[in-house]
């Protein structure tokens, strides 16, 4: 088989193109949620703690050989926690909606099926045994 062929098949199985459409699809979503996070929620919540932009705030480490300053961004960082936090719980609920729907439904009980006659003559018998 030559490897084109078997690339191919590969390629073309169901678990790979669902794979390509979640990666896509997540990557989208991830922008959206950035940008949710980053234009929306990170200003209305700097504006709360007195007017601070999280993405600036940062604590000097002193200067670097080239002359310039070294600044460790936690607030980039906190930034990036925030974003984390707000695409892991979308996830979460939206899995959890997904295996909501896909749960099977509980079978019927079934109907107890009654027992072979031979049984049936077996009870009798001791029954009767029981009562000599």
């Amino acid at each position: 088989m030559s490897i084109l062929k078997e690339f191919r098949e590969f390629a073309m199985r169901g678990n790979v193109i669902d794979l390509a459409v979640g990666v896509v699809i997540g990557a989208a979503f991830g922008k959206i949620v950035s940008s949710l996070v980053g234009d929306v929620m990170m200003p209305l919540l700097g504006k709360a703690a007195g007017s601070v932009s999280f993405d600036q705030l940062g604590t000097s480490l002193g200067v670097g050989p080239d002359g310039s300053e070294i600044i460790l961004r936690w607030g980039a960082l906190l930034q990036t926690l925030f974003d984390f936090t707000i695409i892991a719980m979308a996830l979460f609920l939206a899995i959890k909606a997904i295996n909501r729907l896909n749960r099977p439904e509980p079978a019927p009980a079934a109907v107890a099926a009654p027992p072979p006659r031979s049984e049936v003559l077996l009870e009798e018998i001791r029954d009767l045994l029981k009562q000599r």
